[in-house]
């Protein structure tokens, strides 16, 4: 029940106060993201790489700034819910002009629930559900940059307002051959719309700010004519002195990389096991809208997360989450497939998300892991670029469960393995500390179903998987194939992280020659192991039992079992390099960029339709 009148002087000041905290937030936030253009066309990778990590942190840090200044001056913790619930009504009206107001409230729901220590589900003066609408919000102040600029071309000047989207976002550096580029784009346009009539409404949208992450800047917008909406995305990428087709001068040069078209390309791109990008946003939802737009079967929740705000979107998945839960009646149960020793793994049938724990306790062969070092590996990952092959996570404390939707199996599996996670209360079922991630098809229960031509993409990919994260730094540490997905997409995907680490913090070693019989016969391991030291030429008899798998992978990558392949890649990390990891098949790029392709992508079958065939209900992306 909210209160009819305000009475108390003090909701005013707390309200102003955590909005203060908001805006602090969104600032910085903001203004480390425009930064990214800055980065990129100093070809600052290290520094981009480090900006996406410290931005991740910004949110904590502003929250726990705002929770001990509200400490400080107004004792918050011992407030009566009164006063919260009067907090909660103006802080309603301090958004109501607000550029950010979706935003702000899941600020204010991040600071409600840790001064009061109360759990999410429980609260009725936070915002379980949105107070103010996000629509047709737009800055006004006249030097302000629009959500999105409108071009009308004609077949006369359609190649110079190309030229003119492009230029408009005024990056320093040159383009190595603009006009050629702006040919190839228009070329993949023409050839993507076929033969079409030319519409009096046609017209090209683009975003206002480019999308930076990686090595790479992306141009993101649709093109409209008719009834027709044609979403796009063009790769900018530096021409690098050391490149094959490099300019004589070495002065470095930008070039468009290759055109993407359409809802499945741009699903790949804003992929769940991307990171996230770097934008500058006034208005976020407006961005939110302008990609729902383009990639209706991306969830909201998804969007707020590729473009940083991943807190919005944790909330936004929790809302949905709750509202699945209301119009479903299936029993959440043990997930199939082999059971981890690590973390307990469930699912809702009718719902394509996992749910994991940590165990309390693992096997003597996991004896050197820990709570916290499980912990510590998931921050890791979601800190790191996860270039397109690790799942992204979202983590919650104190998740309440309806508990008659709970298998009995289930409830005594958690009772078991995780009972310091489990907390009954009444009807609920309390898990206090969860992780949430994409369901997937398991890649080993994949590989026993698939035709000959599958397997063979499955296998591809799967190497391909292992070369992009070497690519990205990270040795995955356990390879085996219950611990990759497929995705609808077909791409393979990793999702098991408790043994992960960098690769430049692992030392690849060949296995010492025996020194006599007895060593050569030993059942044992006779050799000196360090507690990093890597084997790659062990890795074949845990990975390659199958024979048909076996001859696949020896064709395509038998490279990963030679620990001179790990070396090098190891070498060239320390030495400062940043591999290309691109978020596209390879045989999109435009001819001119081709040679630029780098072993840590190489060209994979055009299979990935084939993967998806048998799986095609699972919408993941």
């Amino acid at each position: 029940m909210f209160p009819q009148k305000l009475t108390d002087s003090r909701a005013f000041e707390i309200a102003q106060t955590m909005l203060g905290g908001f805006n602090r937030h969104y600032r910085l936030f903001r203004a480390t993201s425009a930064e990214a253009k800055r980065r990129f066309e100093l070809a600052d990778w290290h520094g981009q790489q480090r900006a996406q990590r410290e931005r991740i942190e910004f949110y904590d840090k502003r929250v726990d700034e705002a929770i001990d200044l509200l400490e400080e001056r107004y004792q918050a913790s011992s407030l009566p819910m009164e006063v919260w619930q009067q907090v909660k009504l103006h802080y309603i009206g301090l958004l109501t002009n607000h550029h950010q107001p979706e935003l702000a409230e899941t600020f204010f729901n991040s600071v409600c629930t840790r001064i009061l220590h109360h759990s999410y589900f429980h609260n009725d003066f936070i915002f379980v559900r949105p107070a103010v609408s996000t629509e047709y919000i737009e800055n006004e102040e006249l030097a302000a940059k629009p959500t999105y600029r409108a071009y009308y071309p004609t077949r006369e000047n359609l190649h110079n307002t190309m030229r003119r989207v492009v230029t408009n976002f005024q990056l320093e550096l040159e383009f190595e051959d603009l006009d050629r580029d702006v040919d190839l784009v228009l070329n993949a346009v023409r050839k993507q719309l076929g033969d079409f009539r030319w519409r009096t409404n046609f017209q090209i949208q683009v975003l206002s700010s480019l999308f930076y992450r990686n090595k790479g800047a992306y141009l993101v917008g649709k093109i409209i004519n008719g009834f027709t909406e044609t979403p796009f995305a063009l790769p900018i990428l530096h021409r690098e002195p050391a490149d094959p087709v490099a300019p004589a001068s070495g002065k470095p040069l930008l070039y468009i990389d290759a055109a993407l078209f359409g809802e499945d390309d741009l699903l790949m791109l804003f992929s769940f096991a991307r990171a996230y990008f770097m934008v500058d946003m006034e208005v976020p939802s407006a961005y939110v809208q302008f990609l729902r737009s383009m990639m209706p079967r991306k969830p909201r929740a998804e969007l707020y997360s590729a473009i940083g705000l991943q807190k919005h979107g944790k909330n936004l998945f929790y809302r949905d989450f709750l509202y699945h839960l209301r119009h479903s009646s299936d029993k959440f149960r043990i997930a199939p497939g082999i059971k981890g020793m690590v973390m307990l793994v469930f699912d809702l049938p009718s719902y394509p998300f996992v749910f994991k724990l940590i165990k309390d306790f693992f096997p003597a062969q996991k004896e050197n892991t820990s709570r916290l070092s499980v912990q510590s590996k998931y921050l890791l990952v979601k800190q790191h670029d996860r270039v397109g092959r690790m799942a992204d996570t979202l983590e919650y404390s104190n998740v309440a469960f309806p508990r008659h939707r709970f298998d009995e199996e289930l409830v005594a599996e958690l009772k078991h393995f995780c009972p310091s996670l489990l907390e009954i209360q009444g009807d609920d079922l309390v898990l206090k500390h969860v992780y949430i991630e994409r369901r997937m098809v398991p890649l080993n229960i994949y590989l026993h179903e698939a035709t000959p031509q599958q397997m063979e993409h499955a296998v591809i990919e799967y190497g391909n998987a292992i070369k992009d994260l070497v690519a990205a730094n990270i040795f995955p540490g356990d390879m085996l194939w219950k611990n990759f997905g497929v995705t609808r997409h077909g791409k393979v995907v990793f999702y098991d992280y408790d043994e992960i680490e960098y690769l430049t913090d692992c030392n690849f070693r060949y296995v010492p020659e025996p020194r006599n019989e007895e060593e050569e016969m030993s059942g044992e391991v006779w050799y000196r192991v360090g507690p990093r030291d890597v084997f790659p030429e062990t890795f074949g008899p845990f990975l390659l039992g199958h024979p048909g798998v076996r001859e696949l992978f020896m064709r395509h990558h038998a490279d990963l079992l030679d620990a001179d392949y790990w070396q090098q890649h190891k070498l060239r990390i320390l030495n400062g390099h940043v591999h290309d990891v691109f978020p596209y098949d390879p045989h999109k790029r435009f001819a001119h960029a081709q040679s630029r392709l780098t072993p840590a992508s190489p060209p994979t079958v055009d299979g990935a339709a084939l993967m998806a065939a048998s799986h095609h209900d699972l919408s993941v992306q």
